[in-house]
């Protein structure tokens, strides 16, 4: 059964016929190679203009979901989860290259959902999620603390796996959870009492916020808050898109 288009709904036409048209190339109901609709067709299913269908097949062209061959229709590319190369492990995240670190696991284990993190990860209060949090050291000093929260059905096993020498990204690979988006967030935020142990810093001392959420589809899998003292090194992230463009971010202090 096809999905509708919400006419009530506060999205543009087109950026809710983008969202169906991407779910089904996540989901391979649409797969690689596949010839869509024509407009006309897309126009009659969805029940929206020839000018709402050409600006959503626009966007996912843009974007590198579709492509179109000229007298011969518009087909699916290669899966964009496939494409986008995202850095996950420490070094990648926030560290500079050549920055020599260790990692030392706080905690590893299992715990009830709090209320934000229901809201987030779309978690019911009474399932358990997985809690890791770990700290980055670099000459001698803790500069990193992150926090990672995954519900537990998404995937048991990595309360067994080596998360100090595997990145979560990797490991998610191994278990089959395709990540296909990451919503980031950067802000400063003010170090709690124990937090402020951590880093030998005084209490309300201002730092460096990385909020990270990642998906599956549409399927909230993991969310992460990490913490970067400011006062020395910088940080990098990229996401790169093979074939199609590159973006880079580069933040230092």
């Amino acid at each position: 059964m096809e999905e509708l288009i919400r006419r009530e709904n506060y999205q543009k036409l087109y950026v809710q016929l983008c969202e169906i048209m991407k779910r089904k190339i996540e989901n391979k109901e649409w797969d690689v190679g596949f010839q869509i609709p024509t407009e006309e067709e897309l126009c009659k299913i969805y029940g929206v203009s020839r000018a709402t269908v050409r600006t959503a097949i626009s966007e996912l062209v843009r974007e590198g979901y579709l492509t179109r061959q000229q007298g011969k229709g518009t087909f699916v590319k290669k899966q964009m989860s496939d494409e986008l190369i995202m850095s996950t492990s420490f070094r990648e995240l926030m560290l500079e290259q050549g920055i020599s670190f260790s990692t030392e696991v706080l905690a590893h284990t299992t715990m009830m959902p709090m209320d934000n993190l229901i809201t987030l990860l779309d978690c019911p209060a009474d399932k358990h999620v997985i809690y890791i949090k770990r700290t980055t050291i670099v000459e001698g000093r803790p500069i990193m603390v992150q926090e990672i929260y995954i519900p537990f059905h998404i995937c048991p096993p990595l309360l067994e796996e080596d998360i100090v020498n595997n990145s979560l990204f990797g490991l998610f690979k191994k278990h089959k959870v395709d990540i296909t988006r990451i919503r980031n967030y950067f802000g400063i935020t003010y170090l709690s009492p124990e937090e402020a142990q951590v880093f030998s810093l005084a209490e309300g001392s201002s730092t460096l916020l990385l909020n990270q959420l990642f998906f599956s589809g549409e399927t909230p899998v993991m969310y992460t808050r990490s913490i970067k003292r400011s006062d020395s090194f910088g940080f990098s992230i990229e996401f790169k898109k093979s074939s199609i463009n590159e973006r880079r971010y580069y933040v230092k202090r």
